[in-house]
């Protein structure tokens, strides 16, 4: 299990290459990336990103761990980047592996869902408007409940 909080962007074919190699007992590999989209409005330029180190890579260890344990993972994977992004860049990547593919499915949607809701990340948006922090959606809360 690996988790990383970095402000580098990520390769995603060398994360996925380097997560898959060695998973000869799992019957599947579920990757996803997250991707800094525009607002609403089209007016996006930047979002920048806030953690407190230490406290995040905690929280998303233990997280990760518990989505090992729930759902019988034979390994995880998350990225997830911090600083300021432009639409287009890629924010974060989950990676799963298990045995068989609805683990690994479950385990991807349930490591995302925290992600969007529950990690400890501060997002704010970055318009000719001025800054706006973001804040918490009442769907990605329900999602989690489904956990």
């Amino acid at each position: 299990m690996r988790v990383l909080v970095q402000e580098d962007p990520f390769d995603l074919s060398e994360e996925t290459a380097h997560f898959a190699k060695g998973e000869c007992g799992s019957g599947a590999i579920v990757t996803f990336t997250g991707v800094v989209r525009d607002n609403d409005a089209g007016t996006l330029s930047a979002m920048e990103i806030e953690h407190y180190p230490g406290m995040t890579e905690k929280a998303l260890r233990e997280i990760a761990q518990q989505a090992v344990t729930r759902f019988e993972l034979q390994d995880a994977l998350v990225i997830h980047r911090y600083g300021r992004l432009v639409p287009g860049e890629q924010i974060m990547m989950v990676a799963t592996a298990a045995r068989h593919r609805r683990h690994a499915f479950e385990a991807a949607e349930f490591l995302m869902d925290y992600l969007k809701s529950r990690a400890p990340f501060w997002k704010r948006e970055i318009t000719a408007e001025g800054d706006t922090w973001v804040a918490a959606k009442d769907e990605d809360e329900a999602a989690l409940e489904r956990w």
